[in-house]
């Protein structure tokens, strides 16, 4: 029976223990092995003193750690927190302050990078190092409350106490992933191991995924997306290949090499590798091939399906909120290609008035999920989580305790079968080569360089990325601002995803009636 999120890997191992689940580079293991691995590191967790519910960070690129340490932090009862390691040193100490994580999983490099912010974290007590040296024991680093361990030491440590069926529900919190939000710092979203279950189902179900399958890993693990593809390739006993730092060209190599039957993608990588050539070998093994992150141009999707003819193409829509949505079923993807389909299973998608009501066909409405599928809230922000999670608008009294929904801030609109449309966001949530961003956090880096008076971020519509950042700023009095300094101070505080394609520098910024910048005009402006 799964309960956890460990509980994939324990059945595959006890089913088909000798079949290969995960591929980093020259390296692969089995079921029986990786399952073996993430009870011994939950057996270090719990001895270095790893206590129930303790959010475990980790901050690491895809290698076979990073899956052990996902899945050893599962086993111990604790709660991992994948951080994307392209964020700035800044960033990173935002996100482990915030959830008061406890052990930190990374390398010796990236903590030297954040372990001078070490001191604003309170609440961690343990580093452990993948590249530490084995058999040197704990180390005090400097900053006195904080010891260092090597991986090697923690991973099998003698005499740790082996984790047993771990007690609790499978509505413990599993996850937290954090996600930009539109008025500034990242948000947790709180994942339950029966949100993470119910999603990797649910989304096996439709893709077909089964033991033959072999899936490229592309997509980050601290992206919904990206975990989504261990945990539904677990789930039906598939084999993961992982890898880092994309070139178009080492997809189509990968693919090649290990027979990849199915790929998952943001919309800039599709179209990137769209250009490639794709040799016999690299195409003939795919099965299927998926969109996320963002509408895929239709030239692009006439291209892919030129070179995978035989793969089904997946239209998807998610939802860190709510892990996954929608797809668009392959054969409705001729009769119409824009749509976002219907429902994943196991959940219900509304088009909803602002009342609460049903739209009808071809009426705007709010997007709203609900079911199992819909995570706990945001980490210690009732505010925003009742904003956004809100008790499902029942059509009759009950006895019984609301449900509640997720709100999902996007404007939709569905046609006379109940194929759901995108129209647009609700907020000013910037969506850029698969991710969110929070214009709050551009425009923050650059009031932070002395000559920007007033700054906005905005996103427009750009056919590589979905939507390409501009920023728009004015200068203090008598201040002399020059963009190519300002792009190079922008580099240095934000990561490459965040970092604006445009600078436009105007004299003044018109300001709306209760004295905001008007976003609006200035949208209008740059799109002209």
């Amino acid at each position: 029976m799964r309960v956890h999120v460990h509980d994939l890997l324990r059945e595959q191992a006890e089913s088909a223990g000798g079949a290969r689940a995960l591929t980093y580079r020259d390296l692969t293991v089995d079921y029986t092995w990786l399952h073996e691995a993430c009870r011994a590191l939950a057996g270090g967790l719990l001895e270095i003193g790893l206590d129930r519910g303790d959010r475990v960070g980790i901050l690491l690129d895809k290698r076979v750690e990073t899956v052990v340490s996902i899945f050893g932090t599962s086993a111990a009862g604790g709660v991992f927190v994948p951080v994307n390691p392209v964020l700035k040193p800044d960033q990173v100490s935002y996100i482990l302050d915030d959830c008061d994580v406890r052990v930190l999983v990374t390398t010796r490099q990236r903590w030297e990078q954040v372990s001078p912010l070490a001191e604003e974290l309170e609440s961690l007590r343990h580093v452990v190092l993948v590249d530490g040296t084995a058999g040197t024991g704990a180390g005090n680093l400097g900053q006195g409350r904080v010891l260092q361990h090597a991986w090697a030491d923690v991973a099998s440590a003698t005499g740790a106490r082996t984790p047993t069926t771990t007690p609790g529900v499978d509505s413990d919190i599993a996850a937290i992933l954090y996600t930009s939000g539109s008025t500034g710092r990242p948000k947790g979203v709180v994942l339950s191991h029966r949100n993470l279950l119910v999603g990797a189902e649910s989304v096996s179900r439709y893709l077909g995924n089964n033991p033959d399958d072999v899936i490229l890993s592309a997509l980050p693990l601290s992206f919904d997306a990206g975990l989504s593809q261990l945990t539904t390739a677990f789930a039906s006993g598939a084999h993961v290949v992982l890898v880092n730092y994309l070139l178009p060209r080492d997809v189509v190599r990968l693919c090649a090499r290990h027979g990849i039957t199915g790929l998952t993608c943001v919309p800039p990588l599709w179209i990137q590798l769209a250009g490639e050539d794709w040799p016999a070998e690299a195409t003939s093994s795919m099965r299927y091939i998926a969109n996320t992150g963002g509408r895929m141009p239709a030239s692009t999707l006439a291209r892919l399906r030129e070179i995978f003819p035989a793969a089904s193409p997946f239209l998807m829509y998610g939802l860190t909120e709510a892990f996954r949505s929608t797809y668009l079923d392959p054969a409705e993807v001729d009769r119409r290609p824009d749509s976002i389909g219907k429902a994943i299973p196991n959940a219900e998608v509304l088009v909803l008035r602002p009342d609460g009501s049903r739209c009808r066909p071809g009426e705007h409405g709010e997007l709203v999920h609900r079911g199992p599928l819909v995570a706990l809230g945001y980490w210690n922000d009732p505010e925003r989580t009742s904003q956004r999670f809100r008790p499902y608008p029942s059509p009759a009294p009950s006895w019984r305790a609301p449900e509640i929904a997720v709100w999902s801030g996007d404007t939709v609109v569905a046609d006379d079968e109940g194929f759901l449309y995108f129209v647009g966001r609700s907020d000013d949530m910037i969506k850029t080569s698969g991710y969110r961003v929070s214009p709050t956090e551009v425009e923050e880096a650059a009031y932070e360089v002395g000559a920007v008076r007033d700054a906005v971020a905005l996103g427009v519509e750009d056919a590589v990325l979905g939507q390409r950042i501009v920023l728009v700023v004015t200068t203090g009095p008598g201040a002399d601002l020059d963009t190519r300094e300002l792009d190079r101070e922008l580099r240095a505080r934000l990561p490459l995803f965040m970092v604006p394609a445009e600078i436009v520098v105007l004299p003044e910024i018109p300001r709306s009636p209760n004295g905001k910048l008007d976003r609006v005009w200035l949208r209008k402006e740059v799109a002209s």
